[in-house]
């Protein structure tokens, strides 16, 4: 049975984030995981959902996005080209994700029943 809720692209997530009012974006600053309003430490954050694309013939275009819920109720990603083209070497990114707890979703969880 084929998922029609399954999403395939990062276009297709970032756009389904944008029509959700979820797409604050989570960005690393030296007091952690930050949005234009707060901060947040690893474990105020929980990932409930993970995306990885790679490119069909271009390695460059791997990349990952991380859906993370703030214990304030908030929800944003964080994305990430991952493997040899991270760029986070040395801001402490790396070590933060993988503080962060996974409790997975399903996107039916997440989104609801809206169709693409």
């Amino acid at each position: 049975m084929t998922n029609t809720n399954y999403l395939t692209t990062l276009s297709a997530v970032m756009e389904k984030l944008r029509l959700k009012k979820q797409d604050k974006e989570f960005i690393m600053t030296k007091k952690g995981f930050g949005t234009e309003a707060k901060t947040y430490r690893p474990d105020e954050l929980v990932i409930i959902k993970t995306y990885r694309f790679e490119g069909d013939s271009d390695p460059s275009d791997n990349s990952i996005l991380y859906l993370i819920e703030a214990n304030d109720g908030s929800i944003g990603y964080t994305l990430d080209a991952y493997g040899v083209y991270s760029n986070h070497e040395g801001d402490g990114y790396d070590d933060f994700i993988r503080k962060i707890p996974v409790m997975e979703r399903t996107e039916q969880q997440i989104f609801g029943d809206d169709k693409l």
